[in-house]
């Protein structure tokens, strides 16, 4: 095979379809990493050919191709930079005029270009009649059909592919949109300026860097800065925009606007048909109820209701099996010679990477719940519906985009926020992010909401969920008044058809994100798992285990003296002698523990924190988990399953954490394990978290993000569990 090589791009509006067609090219040839210098997803797949292979990139979704958010401008500088050999632009078939704006913009930059009608079906039922040989001619671009979800016109879309990169389709042809001659005249006396710095024209398409200079795009100007002739190009520039200001009594950026919207009118008109609809709009029908004032805010919290609750019921079985296979190899692997190793590897490895383990279903079920969300159209919805809300808390309505990725990853989500216009919206949007229960808190209310609340998990689980949403409300209305006065500005959202997505891009949307938690497992996760038991099993004492050694000895040989005495007479003695004996066996193995445990370099720490703790209701074990957690809040419970699953008997059996969390010496209640939830929810985000505020606000407002939320955590769950105690809760 050959090595050659064709690079696309895969181009379009948000709701088009785009990584349904990316899965359908790709299949499992994916790999996803990060954008240079962002943390925004970039995904890559490839499709083998039979002497090269199309090697497809994802671009995020994008209306335009201005400079005003990070995705728009990781998309122009891909087109820009990495010159690949295609831009493939998706098109919602049903949405012809707001989704070929983009397409103008793609005509402008000169980039070859192959349109995908996607959804045809769906265009077809409006009584759309698409002329794509008219349409072809028009845009100077090949036009194929496809139906994303049905994997219907695939092959002749990667036909095309081959055909246009290779220059052998006659489709291709270069046009320009003509914008009158007042514009074109600015036009060409800007580009006059730019030809006399020939390397520019070598790197960019002259017309465009025309364009979006009378467009006062600040990103354009800062790549023409290091070029000799920038001042004249800037000074030719603000001439010619002042002239169409004057000559129009608008902004050219309005002008422009309105220009393409006029260019796409006329093209639809001589290449669209409209004919009337095969069936009614399911979708307004639909939202009659979903978005409705007084129905949709409560069918919003039944629908999470549902998603936590099958989180657990569809979990539990496969948890059950997971968590028996771990207790199986931990048992097993007690059978190692005695020493450091294998306590490294039953109570480290096995105690902290087992305990996490089990909780992949309950991600997986969680992430395919979500995805069914995503792309029915109704997250979309549930944005809709918490915008008024929002408004009336001071929050920017394009804020909730970024607060509904917090509940995936509180990383990306606090990058999304680029998007937003303002400064004060940015910083204010960050500071309440981390309220949004990331999944990486997940396990930690799926153990205890499962041990310490079996009857209603999900209830529980939804009610952190709520006041993590209302405490980030609360903030938000709060540091509005202290630190950014002013009006959010208005927020215009689509709302996409309903669709039933594919299995197939349910489950490919499930695995993307819980992979993530597979690899924390078998890297930092790991990695902690070792640290906590190394941290609890050192240093040693030679004189705690000679003093216990020598009671146990005396324990053992008085038993047996008593037993010797009792022989052959009295089997109810006997009994209840051997029931002493393990009883004060137990005691004095756990006394013992607690002795080696308190010389420990984490137990020293533990007694530091317990001052702080103490008033929460909390063990050192829960404290020490909590401080780890800082690093990445999977950590919580794989720290538990370190230090809980310790056993003091070195014949017990690798019991579940859970089963360990309900015994009595620890002294947690339901109350005391819902106050745990609830700081877990509200107290400092993990490190990576913290890093990304420090970089996208400033360190000043990380270091205040970390002090405020460790104030709010410990203040909320002080008063729950002070006033739980007055109620005689437990």
């Amino acid at each position: 095979m050959s090595s050659k090589e064709i690079v696309i791009g895969l181009v379009g509006n948000p709701n088009s379809g785009k990584t349904t067609l990316f899965n359908a090219l790709t299949g499992a040839r994916q790999k996803v990493a990060n954008w240079s210098g962002v943390t925004v997803e970039r995904r890559e797949g490839y499709r083998n050919r039979e002497d090269h292979r199309i090697k497809v990139v994802d671009l995020p979704g994008i209306y335009s191709l201005t400079s005003y958010s990070i995705e728009e401008i990781i998309t122009r500088d891909f087109i820009l930079n990495e010159n690949p050999d295609l831009i493939v632009n998706i098109v919602d078939a049903g949405n012809l005029e707001r989704n070929l704006y983009l397409t103008t913009q793609l005509i402008e930059m000169g980039a070859r270009v192959i349109i995908v009608l996607n959804m045809f079906d769906e265009a077809l039922s409006k009584g759309l009649v698409i002329d794509i040989e008219q349409l072809e001619k028009l845009l100077g671009m090949p036009v194929v059909k496809t139906i994303g979800t049905k994997s219907i016109g695939i092959d002749e879309l990667v036909e095309e592919i081959d055909r246009a990169s290779s220059g052998g389709s006659e489709k291709v042809r270069h046009i320009h949109i003509n914008y009158g001659s007042d514009i074109e005249q600015g036009i060409q006396e800007i580009q006059s300026s730019i030809w006399q710095e020939q390397s520019i024209g070598a790197q960019y398409s002259t017309r465009w860097l025309a364009i979006r200079l009378l467009e006062s795009d600040r990103d354009v100007e800062r790549k023409l800065k290091n070029f000799p002739n920038y001042n004249a190009i800037i000074e030719q520039a603000e001439k010619s925009r002042a002239a169409i200001e004057k000559k129009f009594n608008d902004d050219p950026v309005v002008v422009f606007s309105d220009m393409r919207y006029g260019f796409i009118s006329g093209a639809l008109k001589e290449a669209v048909e409209k004919t009337s609809p095969k069936r009614v709009d399911i979708s307004e029908k639909i939202d009659y109820i979903i978005t409705n004032k007084y129905l949709g805010f409560p069918l919003l919290f039944i629908f999470l209701w549902m998603l936590f609750q099958m989180t657990f019921t569809l979990g539990e079985y496969p948890m059950r099996l997971i968590e028996r296979g771990v207790a199986a190899l931990g048992s097993l692997l007690r059978g190692l010679p005695a020493g450091p190793i294998k306590d490294m590897i039953v109570d480290g490895i096995i105690g902290g990477v087992g305990g996490v383990i089990v909780f992949l279903p309950n991600i997986l079920i969680l992430f395919m719940g979500i995805s069914f969300m995503e792309d029915t159209g109704y997250m979309a919805r549930a944005a809709f519906i918490m915008d008024k809300i929002m408004h009336k808390m001071g929050l920017h309505g394009k804020s909730f985009i970024p607060l509904v990725m917090g509940f995936g990853c509180n990383v990306p989500a606090i990058m999304a926020t680029r998007a937003l216009e303002t400064k004060q919206d940015r910083i204010l949007t960050i500071l309440i992010n981390p309220f949004m229960s990331c999944s990486a808190r997940l396990p930690v209310y799926v153990l205890f909401a499962g041990v310490f609340f079996a009857e209603h998990p999900g209830a529980v689980i939804l009610s952190l969920y709520s006041i993590g949403i209302l405490l980030a409300f609360f903030s938000a209305r709060l540091f509005r008044f202290l630190f950014f006065k002013g009006e959010s500005t208005p927020f215009v959202m689509e709302l996409p058809p309903y669709r039933m997505p594919t299995t197939r891009t349910i489950l490919l949307h499930m695995w993307d994100r819980s992979s993530q938690y597979l690899r924390k497992m078998g890297g930092i996760i790991l990695a902690f798992s070792i640290v906590v038991w190394a941290l609890g099993a050192y240093p040693k004492s030679e004189i705690i285990e000679q003093n216990y050694a020598q009671r146990l000895d005396v324990l053992e040989h008085a038993y047996h003296e008593k037993r010797e005495m009792h022989v052959g007479k009295d089997d109810t003695v006997l009994q209840e002698l051997l029931r002493n004996y393990e009883m004060e066996r137990e005691h004095l193995l756990l006394e013992k523990q607690s002795a080696e445990k308190e010389i420990t370099y984490i137990g020293r720490f533990g007694r530091g924190i317990q001052p702080l703790i103490e008033p929460l209701g909390f063990n050192w074990q829960m404290g020490i988990s909590l401080a780890t957690g800082f690093v990445a809040k999977e950590i919580v419970v794989s720290t538990m399953g370190v230090l809980y699953h310790a056993s003091p008997d070195e014949e017990d059996t690798h019991r579940s954490l859970g089963e360990e969390l309900r015994k009595p010496r620890y002294g947690i209640t339901p109350l005391i394990a819902y106050v745990f939830l609830l700081f877990v929810l509200l107290y400092v985000p993990c490190l990576a978290t913290v890093v990304v505020i420090g970089r996208e606000a400033g360190w000043r407002w990380a270091l205040f993000s970390v002090a405020y939320q460790m104030l709010v955590a410990w203040l909320f769950s002080f008063v729950v569990y002070q006033t739980g105690l007055l109620l005689g809760l437990q």
